[in-house]
């Protein structure tokens, strides 16, 4: 083998040596500036205490991210960044600066701060793992959901159209493990009670035991970056494995009582796969923290928002206003009482989020909590006083 060296300027992104981690046209037109000043693109495909480890055209290699560590939680390295490293042979090797990310999934952490952790970023798909070993839990979803359709990099909002859930990644719920349902009509009505949860979104049974669903899944992430999220046990290094055709990531047995698994993957890594398409598997998620998914709670709830424009006020909280169509479509059956209130729940929780950060958010919750507290100090009042027996 020739140990010339690549002259990547003169291969088209097709022939690319990164074209199987998703290398295209744009990232080498976004790249050009750092190739003048003979640097090497390269991919994360793994983050680990300061380090990260990055394909770049003569192979995977590590780096260190002390050059680009910054305050903002948001722009820290993360898997499936693309990154400008120092040329073979320096030593160390440096990843000296992000590309502006296109996408990314983030969540918000447990910090009483307003902070977001970056789970993956430049991602195409959205593949949200729920198993149905256990009792499905529609909120979760719903949860996952309002993050997928919110999400976005600090950098570069994911892209909006006409279409609600055209949104630069697009979002696809598995219901993994589905052998474990052996009626076909059982299964079916499982997937419409996803289905309602997700509207517009597909939902697709599959099986890495049986296979069902799995050349699906295998067609629709070929064309770009996938991301698996769920918690522990939903079978997503399971998954993995299948897609990838070999048992790359470590599975460990899940607990008979409740169908919980220990976290098998602990770190988030890049795989690119053989049938082509990258795919990032996540340590199983915990909690699932909103952050700055108003956007995202309105299209998961979209049928809510419509009937909200019905409304008689336009500022209706749809708690126990006159002439509100959202509280008049759940007493006709039409709306499931439920879905409001993980509606509700989301949005109480989203607007908390911004408010820790946005002062006109934080004075409309205290003016919010003023009238409310008026009002009931009057109920009490007029209580008091005879008016109400």
């Amino acid at each position: 083998m020739s140990n010339a060296p690549l002259h990547l300027s003169s291969l088209s992104a097709v022939q690319h040596p990164l074209a199987l981690y998703g290398w295209d046209e744009g990232w080498e037109a976004e790249f050009a500036p750092y190739a003048a000043q003979g640097l090497v693109p390269g991919r994360v495909v793994r983050v680990d205490r300061g380090q990260c480890d990055v394909a770049t055209p003569d192979g995977v290699v590590r780096a260190d991210t002390a050059f680009v560590v910054p305050h903002d939680p948001l722009k820290v390295v993360c898997t499936g960044d693309w990154v400008a490293v120092d040329p073979e042979g320096s030593d160390p090797r440096y990843a000296q600066t992000i590309l502006p990310r296109r996408t990314a999934f983030v969540r918000s952490t447990s910090s009483k701060r307003s902070e977001g952790q970056v789970l993956a970023t430049n991602i195409d798909h959205i593949v949200i793992c729920v198993s149905l070993a256990v009792e499905l839990d529609l909120g979760r979803i719903e949860r996952f959901l309002a993050l997928a359709m919110a999400s976005s990099s600090g950098e570069a909002l994911l892209r909006k159209s006409a279409d609600s859930w055209e949104s630069g990644a697009q979002p696809l719920v598995v219901l993994t493990k589905a052998d474990l349902v052996p009626d076909p009509v059982g299964l079916s009505y499982l997937v419409q009670d996803v289905e309602t949860t997700a509207p517009g979104v597909p939902v697709l049974p599959l099986s890495s035991a049986t296979g069902e669903g799995v050349d699906v899944l295998r067609a629709i992430i070929a064309g770009g970056t996938s991301v698996l999220l769920g918690v522990s046990g939903t079978g997503k290094s399971t998954l993995a494995n299948t897609l990838l055709g070999e048992d790359t990531m470590a599975v460990q047995a899940i607990r008979d009582v409740d169908g919980k698994g220990r976290h098998t993957t602990t770190t988030r890594n890049l795989l690119a796969l053989p049938g082509g398409g990258v795919l990032i598997d996540t340590p199983g998620l915990r909690g699932v923290g909103l952050f700055d998914a108003g956007t995202g709670v309105g299209q998961v709830f979209s049928e809510i928002e419509e009937l909200a424009a019905s409304c008689r006020f336009h500022d209706c909280a749809h708690a126990a206003e006159p002439g509100c169509a959202v509280l008049a479509a759940v007493e006709e059956g039409a709306l499931p009482e439920r879905r409001l209130e993980s509606y509700r729940k989301l949005l109480r929780e989203n607007q908390y989020i911004v408010a820790k950060t946005d002062a006109r958010v934080r004075a409309e919750l205290r003016r919010d909590w003023k009238r409310k507290g008026a009002e009931g100090r009057a109920a009490m009042e007029a209580k008091r006083g005879g008016l109400i027996r």
